[in-house]
């Protein structure tokens, strides 16, 4: 393992990483960096295939199963190859009375440890997601919440909001 990063840390920062993928708006990057570190903790023999469980997402209405895999005393759901159907026994559905140990990582830790022991670096020219949709998201976003219409306005360079409150045809703004 690389600088000294233990398994018990890289299993809570996995649990941390799904943890919040789950309820991502855009949870791709996160997915992507937890089963690259599962492969790569599989390939050293640091983690465990266990076997296969019916996915509780299914995909198009048709059943499919998932690799559980054991990391420290956590247990994750990967895509299986075709080898493992060969391989590894299935175990049928998900055991819904499991519970992975809570952990109290945040994301950018999680994220920190993750990165290093995968060996990613972000490209340094690449903005964070909340500079990228400062520009590309229109300027006015409007909602609706208990019958006020919410309008904010935020400036391509800053971050600084005006917040407008619109309740029949009065506005209240706040900045």
């Amino acid at each position: 393992m690389q600088k000294n990063v233990s398994i018990s840390d890289l299993a809570q920062a996995l649990y941390t990483v799904n943890r919040h993928a789950k309820t991502a708006l855009k949870p791709q990057h996160l997915y992507w960096i937890k089963k690259q570190t599962i492969h790569k903790l599989l390939e050293e023999k640091l983690a465990t295939k266990i076997g296969l469980h019916f996915s509780d997402h299914p995909k198009f209405s048709n059943q499919h199963s998932t690799l559980l895999v054991q990391v420290g005393n956590y247990y994750f759901h990967i895509p299986p190859s075709k080898q493992d159907f060969q391989e590894l026994e299935h175990l049928g559905k998900l055991n819904r009375n499991f519970r992975n140990p809570s952990s109290k990582m945040s994301l950018s830790q999680a994220k920190r440890i993750v990165y290093q022991y995968i060996d990613w670096h972000p490209d340094e020219n690449e903005k964070p997601e909340f500079q990228k949709n400062l520009h590309t998201i229109h300027h006015h976003l409007l909602a609706r919440w208990n019958g006020l219409q919410v309008e904010k306005k935020w400036g391509a360079e800053n971050i600084n909001k005006t917040i407008k409150i619109h309740h029949g045809n009065e506005f209240t703004s706040w900045t």
